[in-house]
């Protein structure tokens, strides 16, 4: 689809945000917490009128790649990501609220970037689906890359 149509607008609006987890605690390690955070936001998407296109966690952080009608401001989405997703964690798993000394789910800041051509899109969809496979490093001092 090349456009979402509102009321009265037509739009092409994609944000990739990235939220850690407060004190960077590895706390979406634990698979039932990764798992419920996921569906948490899946599940207020369709209210807010939000399409998900990618959504994957890594050990601390939170990668989402969205589109938004132009009604929310980025800082707006991540503020009702944040709030829905820590409710429901804190509410079902209160280990996390022990595990994170009773505090917030959510470190302050936010990353968010706007995505508006398909290339780019696609390039932030597969760095999103990859967040947790291990990245192989360039054997630059190995016997096969010539430099011992």
């Amino acid at each position: 689809m090349r456009y979402r149509i509102a009321s009265h607008s037509r739009y092409t609006i994609y944000y990739h945000i990235a939220i850690a987890i407060k004190y960077r605690r590895k706390v979406l390690t634990w698979p039932k917490v990764d798992d419920r955070l996921k569906e948490a936001i899946a599940s207020m998407a369709p209210f807010h009128d939000w399409i998900i296109q990618e959504m994957e966690t890594d050990k601390d952080h939170l990668h989402i790649l969205l589109s938004a009608p132009p009604r929310y401001s980025p800082s707006e989405i991540v503020k009702l990501i944040k709030t829905w997703s820590q409710r429901k964690i804190f509410f079902e798993h209160p280990e996390v609220r022990k595990y994170l000394w009773g505090g917030k789910l959510w470190s302050q800041g936010f990353y968010v970037s706007t995505i508006s051509d398909n290339t780019t899109k696609m390039e932030i969809s597969k760095y999103i689906k990859e967040q947790k496979k291990q990245l192989k490093q360039l054997g630059l001092y190995s016997r096969r890359g010539g430099m011992d």
